[in-house]
């Protein structure tokens, strides 16, 4: 297994994901500004890319008010701090519904902005998420959780 450097580790759960969406929705805007013969046509690109960002909304909407039922802490630099594990509503669609709120907002963009390259950081998100945010909150809720939150992993997918 390849080692993580010590000085990247330094990058986990330290910035906030909303500082991490509007990075990579700039990121977006100028690599389309850059690259304006990678600009494609697309019939309706606002309506679509207002349904595409709504989905977000409502996946963002959903997992906020499942913690708050659940009375647990939505901070997400603070997972061990949670006092519950939720499994239910969104949850059970994804173990991630946030994030993928955030990935559906910066989709939405991205079809918004109509360009491959802007395309080209939609996954380079997920990577950024999937090592730095959501690695540690997954120690963080086994260590608190241990069997439960391993069941749960094997239940629902980390995205979809």
């Amino acid at each position: 297994m390849l080692k993580t450097p010590k000085i990247l580790n330094i990058l986990e759960l330290k910035i906030p994901p909303l500082v991490i969406f509007l990075a990579f929705a700039t990121t977006m805007w100028l690599l389309a500004k850059a690259a304006p013969t990678a600009t494609y046509t697309l019939p309706a690109k606002k309506l679509l890319a207002t349904g595409i960002a709504a989905a977000g909304g409502v996946f963002a909407g959903a997992a906020i008010f499942s913690f708050i039922r659940a009375k647990t802490t939505i901070h997400p630099s603070h997972p061990g701090k949670s006092t519950a594990l939720v499994t239910s509503g969104v949850y059970a669609i994804t173990r991630n519904p946030m994030y993928l709120a955030i990935l559906l907002v910066l989709a939405g963009w991205a079809t918004y902005l109509a360009n491959l390259a802007a395309l080209i950081v939609l996954p380079l998100f997920v990577a950024y998420l999937n090592r730095f945010q959501i690695l540690p909150e997954e120690r963080a809720l086994t260590a608190l959780f241990a069997e439960e939150f391993a069941d749960y992993c094997k239940r629902v997918r980390r995205w979809l």
